[in-house]
């Protein structure tokens, strides 16, 4: 039997589920809060509460909002992407 992956949800970050098989995220009913929405693999929110915690001093972590942090930790933490491969620019006039 394989190892169980958890998953929180992102609407309420208290719900979380367990599965046989390991995603970056998976779309569900959340126990706690109701919602049907988008649930994030633990290890990704791990990721982001580390950086939140200690911010690393090469990368400009906490300019960042949290749609972007989860892209950042999901890439980390699922591939071989490290923070080199990122960077932060400044959005043109009319994006956002």
């Amino acid at each position: 039997m394989g190892r169980n992956s958890s998953y929180r949800c992102l609407a309420c970050f208290e719900g979380t589920l367990e599965r046989s098989f390991d995603t970056s995220h998976l779309m569900s009913r959340c126990p706690a809060c109701e919602e049907f929405g988008r649930f994030v693999n633990q290890a990704v929110v791990d990721q982001v509460e580390a950086y939140d915690a200690s911010p690393p001093e090469s990368f400009d972590w906490e300019r960042l909002d949290e749609t972007e942090k989860l892209f950042v930790a999901e890439r980390i933490t699922r591939t071989d992407r490290t923070l080199a491969d990122f960077e932060i620019v400044e959005a043109s006039d009319g994006e956002q």
